[in-house]
């Protein structure tokens, strides 16, 4: 299973305002949801509701946009990976900015989401070229750090490692776990504190079984489905 990123192509969506925090990306009172489904609905809300629809992400022309230009310091705050769920979920795959808070870039890279950076005179240009034609096709390339607007080209910046692991898919830890199952199963089998372990048997008529080592005993607890 090879997740590669090379290029995101679609359409831009502009977000001007430097140091946007993940609260505001998604409030705290959407971190009680059990799963990230629905979490797009959310993405700026408290700001699109205070902007009363003027807010990019409820303006007509940017829907169906996939490629978000930011500002200086993006993602900071908080370290809930909801705050990049939410912008995937909203149709987001790529973002480019001046600066992205560490954790959010994380987050983002986890999820196989390039945040790219350039200098705030290259930022602005991009965000101006998208406001003036929101439906011209925009492209960013890891292989060649470049994106493209039309005509318009610049040089973008990621880190080599960043790089080299979305390029080549092993950006995926969970893909990558996957394809290798079979690798996985060997090595455990030789690690003594793995293989000495015996396997529970599950119930079929519960969801799960967990193990607990105590006092040289194995006990089990089954939860109900």
């Amino acid at each position: 299973m090879v997740s590669e990123v090379k290029t995101v192509s679609g359409r831009g969506i502009p977000l001007v305002g430097n140091d946007i925090d993940t609260d505001r990306i998604i409030p705290a009172r959407y971190l009680k949801a059990v799963t990230f489904d629905g979490l797009g609905e959310g993405a700026f809300i408290d700001d699109r509701t205070a902007l009363k629809g003027e807010h990019p992400f409820d303006q007509p022309q940017y829907q169906g946009a996939n490629i978000l230009i930011v500002n200086r310091n993006f993602g900071c705050g908080s370290s809930r990976e909801h705050a990049p769920q939410a912008i995937a979920k909203w149709g987001i795959q790529a973002l480019i900015g001046e600066s992205f808070a560490e954790i959010f870039f994380g987050n983002c890279v986890a999820m196989g989401i390039p945040c790219v950076t350039a200098d705030a005179v290259t930022v602005k240009q991009l965000q101006d070229l998208v406001a003036v034609n929101p439906q011209a096709a925009v492209t960013v390339n890891l292989e060649t750090r470049r994106v493209q607007i039309g005509d318009y080209t610049a040089s973008v910046a990621i880190g080599e490692g960043t790089r080299s692991t979305f390029i080549s898919g092993t950006w995926d830890a969970c893909g990558q776990l996957v394809a290798n199952a079979d690798q996985v199963r060997v090595t455990a089998a030789k690690l003594p504190y793995v293989s000495s372990i015996p396997s529970p048997k599950i119930n079929r008529a519960f969801c799960s079984k967990v193990v607990v080592y105590h006092n040289d005993n194995f006990q089990s607890t089954e939860r109900p489905c």
